[in-house]
């Protein structure tokens, strides 16, 4: 009813010139009538007909501007402006208004369009930069195997990171198109997680930093390359920020289908904690360390919700960082 009452002032406000001229016809009307002395029974009879008549027009008149209305708050709601959505003009101004916003709909669809074939000349470009990478990177690594130094092992671990720095390259391309990838099946968790421990065993032991594992007796529905990526980021991570230590993987006895990767590390700061799965947010650890990008918690934040997963960290500076993987998969999300 409110809405209703608001649409008839809205009415009647935008043809206030039209009922004006109209109360000045009707009082031109009276007094020619009052100063011939006209019987009063014509001058009622003359009244009601023109009364019928105008509230007959304006009703008319009315639906149409209700339907007018209704037709282009559908179009608000609905984004979509086409040669058919709007109403037929009732008059040249109007007309000229949809000409105008339907120029700028033109404007704006060919303004996404080339920012669409911008972005995807980038997507290519940055795509095949990170395959032929690969070829150098392979050709050291095979250079360094050959080579006996001192600093032979460190540089395989910068060169390993240098691998690390290029897979999340890839995967940040592919993860706007990620459902196109995806290939749900159950799959052992335990198998997942050891090819993530097999990958950093050598940082484990080089850092001589102890792996507390329990055995994962425990299917998951998932797509294990993107699974694994995101255990790869948080296993990354434990051994960043964890010089010298533990690191414990298990599942939750309080939690049911939660996986948890648990470090002795440095641990993050409690007013960074709100902010860890934005993109680029390195918080105080990343900025002292100079190393981080801010992107491996937001990469596995982002693709954790596509698998339907969840992510929640619990963690003090200074005794280590709890993460708990939620592999429940009720609410599969392939938007």
């Amino acid at each position: 009813m409110k809405k209703w009452i608001e649409i008839l002032g809205a009415y009647l406000k935008g043809h206030i010139l039209n009922i004006i001229i109209f109360i000045i016809c009707f009082l031109i009307f009276l007094v020619i009538f009052l100063l011939y002395s006209l019987p009063l029974e014509a001058l009622k009879y003359a009244f009601l007909l023109i009364g019928f008549f105008l509230f007959l027009v304006g009703s008319m008149d009315y639906i149409k501007f209700y339907k007018k209305h209704k037709i282009l708050k559908t179009i608000q709601k609905n984004r979509a402006i086409s040669q058919e959505a709007f109403p037929s003009p009732q008059n040249l101004i109007e007309k000229d208004y949809q000409e105008w916003i339907k120029g700028l709909e033109e404007h704006r669809k060919k303004m996404i369009d080339e920012k669409d074939r911008k972005f995807m000349n980038m997507i290519d470009y940055y795509t095949l930069w990170s395959h032929q990478i690969k070829t150098p990177i392979s050709a050291m690594r095979l250079l360094l195997q050959s080579e006996q130094s001192n600093l032979r092992e460190e540089l395989l671990e910068q060169l390993f990171k240098v691998e690390q720095y290029v897979e999340k390259v890839l995967q940040y391309l592919r993860i706007e198109n990620m459902e196109n990838d995806l290939v749900f099946k159950r799959h052992s968790l335990d198998d997942i997680v050891k090819q993530a421990v097999r990958k950093y065993a050598k940082i484990f032991i080089r850092r001589k930093i102890k792996l507390h594992y329990q055995r994962l007796d425990y299917e998951v529905l998932t797509d294990e390359k993107w699974l694994l990526f995101v255990i790869e980021q948080i296993l990354s991570n434990s051994l960043k920020y964890t010089k010298q230590g533990d690191i414990f993987i298990y599942m939750d006895k309080n939690l049911s289908d939660t996986l948890v990767i648990e470090d002795t590390g440095k641990g993050i700061e409690q007013e960074d904690l709100p902010r860890i799965f934005e993109r680029g947010f390195t918080g105080y650890n990343g900025r002292f360390d100079k190393t981080s990008t801010g992107m491996g918690l937001f990469l596995s934040k982002q693709i954790l919700n596509r698998l339907s997963h969840t992510i929640a960290i619990e963690s003090i500076a200074g005794k280590g960082t709890k993460v708990k993987i939620g592999l429940d998969t009720t609410d599969i999300l392939l938007e």
